[in-house]
């Protein structure tokens, strides 16, 4: 990425005011900006702020069989044949670290796409513990009701300059799963980026197939970049994924990073490598030029 291009840290200038806070009103702020209690301490030290200097962002809402699907986007203002990337969330929704990428993307050139893919069964940011998420939320999202809504902002993107020939999808832990599943599901598909996403898992109604189960079926190759010290995803799931994608010919890979946890490109998260997420994230500009260009 070039220095010009380049996020910039800060010391939480951008979603605190001057003006020292109390716990209340740091956790209200911290609100405000979409980060749900349930990762709470957000690491101020480390968190990552790019400004929307040159850019078009802003949130709109895109129907999708009559339902408004909130989106945030980012592109280069005045810009047109935008290569898209579709931004899927983790399981804490579209808070300001998932807006932030799609940021980083549009100082690149992309039409960055994130939806509110919970916006039917609740709000994560107002939870304050990962498993009420879990059982609240996630596991009564339906896959194929995101797969829709993933395919209404690829059809929406053109009306904002993008190409839909120039495809693309990245997504961390349960977007990293996503980024999988969709490209298994949409031909016009260029390439995809999977941050840490499960790979396996017991079906049931709503996630009737796991990437495992798609692996011979993908449209487009994806870059799958996980740690090697994940505790929720085995390294044996990686494994098994990597022959599955052998056997399928399939040019989709992996890169493992030996010493690094899950969520470890959250840099709003304890969890947070830079070195790995530096690395990870010049990887998947790279893929994504490679093969959406």
């Amino acid at each position: 990425m070039s220095e010009a291009h380049a996020p910039q840290h800060s010391d939480f200038d951008s979603l605190l005011p001057a003006a020292q806070l109390n716990r209340r009103e740091f956790v209200t702020t911290l609100a405000a900006a979409g980060f749900a209690l349930a990762v709470q301490p957000v690491q101020a030290s480390t968190l990552i702020r790019t400004d929307d200097s040159g850019l078009d962002t802003g949130n709109t809402t895109i129907d999708v069989a009559g339902t408004a699907l909130p989106v945030y986007f980012a592109r280069p203002a005045g810009s047109k044949n935008l290569p898209i990337v579709l931004v899927v969330q983790e399981i804490f929704g579209v808070h300001e670290h998932i807006r932030d990428v799609c940021r980083r993307f549009a100082k690149l050139g992309y039409l960055a796409i994130a939806p509110e893919l919970f916006v039917r069964q609740g709000d994560p940011s107002t939870l304050d513990n990962v498993g009420a998420i879990l059982s609240g939320i996630v596991s009564k999202v339906p896959d194929a009701q995101v797969m829709a809504d993933l395919d209404a902002c690829a059809a929406w993107a053109p009306s904002k300059g993008g190409n839909p020939d120039r495809l693309t999808i990245t997504g961390f832990c349960w977007g990293g799963r996503i980024t999988w599943l969709y490209a298994a599901h949409n031909p016009r598909l260029k390439a995809g980026v999977a941050w840490y996403g499960r790979l396996d898992g017991a079906p049931s109604e709503n996630n009737p197939q796991h990437p495992l189960d798609v692996a011979a079926k993908l449209h487009a190759p994806v870059l799958g970049l996980y740690g090697g010290q994940d505790q929720g995803i085995p390294l044996d799931d990686v494994e098994a994924m990597k022959s599955a994608l052998a056997s399928a010919n399939s040019p989709s890979t992996f890169v493992v990073y030996p010493d690094a946890p899950h969520a470890f490109h959250a840099d709003y998260r304890p969890s947070f490598r830079a070195t790995e997420a530096a690395d990870g994230w010049q990887r998947a500009l790279e893929w994504f030029k490679r093969h959406a260009a």
